[in-house]
């Protein structure tokens, strides 16, 4: 997945760590973009139109990624590698210079969930054009919720699981505190830290300076709107969302990261979310600006 993953586990049991690897080797075979070998390259190196079956941890992550898609109206898609892949952040590595704006709207025209034909019974789907899927924005969250469903088979009561930032917290600590864990205050914003405990919880955040590059003194953020085929630029920092699902969670935190702000505030209002954002003040000539502003919108965990 390319990132880190750690677990803290109170009287861990016998083979815990095999058995937290053999997870993610699972879903890595199914559902990682970076394996040229897994179920997902796969269909995305077929031709369009051809059924693939597919494992049924893809599928429940399918079945998420598209629900989200669908409620965030297209904010959050699990098919916009080609736009991914054109701004440096997929596969096959950084590129040189900014895309043309012929590129960008080819790319944005091979985006859509639409294109993807899933069906979860018979653990199978296809692509109905050449899109290509991309799961970064969910799999690192529901890979969380799989150890945790993986530990608590074990017997395990009190845990917090890690995996690129993406948690998920069961129990307590010996001590008996909760898991507290810190939300990260993105570079160059002002804000209180956010202490967060997580007792049957999963969190998850998404930003615009954990992955960018710099052209021309201007700063593209990794968080691709596949609606337009460009990185945001709306002002938004970091999304955190608290969810009884780390994959939702992850999914919702990716979602809430493309919208102008005020449609991130009804679209979180109307879902029900648990959800901390912070946006970056813009500067105005002359002065460093104002302060920037957090909003914090936070409803019952009906979720």
């Amino acid at each position: 997945m390319g990132t880190t993953w750690s677990a803290k586990i109170v009287a861990p049991p016998t083979g815990v760590q095999s058995a937290i690897e053999a997870v993610l080797a699972t879903i890595i075979a199914q559902m990682s973009h970076w394996e040229p070998t897994s179920e997902l390259s796969r269909i995305n190196n077929s031709p369009p139109g051809t059924w693939h079956r597919i494992g049924p941890e893809f599928a429940q992550v399918m079945t998420t990624a598209l629900d989200v898609a669908k409620r965030s109206n297209g904010a959050f898609d699990p098919a916009m590698g080609v736009a991914v892949d054109l701004w440096g952040f997929g596969p096959p590595g950084l590129r040189v210079g900014l895309p043309t704006e012929a590129e960008i709207e080819a790319a944005r025209a091979l985006c859509g969930y639409d294109a993807i034909d899933f069906d979860p019974l018979l653990l199978r789907l296809r692509l109905t054009r050449p899109v290509r899927l991309d799961l970064s924005g969910i799999a690192k969250g529901y890979a969380v919720d799989a150890v945790a469903a993986r530990l608590k088979a074990m017997g395990c009561l009190d845990f917090l699981v890690e995996i690129g930032g993406e948690l998920v917290g069961e129990g307590i600590q010996p001590d008996g505190q909760p898991w507290w864990v810190d939300v990260e205050v993105p570079p160059g914003v002002d804000a209180a830290p956010l202490r967060i405990a997580l007792h049957g919880m999963a969190v998850a955040t998404s930003g615009d300076y954990r992955r960018n590059f710099v052209e021309g003194g201007a700063t593209y953020a990794h968080t691709i709107d596949p609606r337009t085929g460009r990185p945001v630029n709306n002002g938004v920092a970091s999304v955190t969302v608290l969810h009884k699902s780390c994959g939702e969670a992850d999914a919702w935190a990716s979602a809430l990261t493309v919208p102008e702000v005020n449609e991130g505030i009804a679209l979180t209002e109307c879902e029900a979310l648990v959800a901390h954002t912070m946006v970056r003040a813009k500067k105005k000539a002359g002065n460093r600006g104002p302060r920037p502003k957090i909003l914090f919108f936070n409803t019952s965990f009906s979720n």
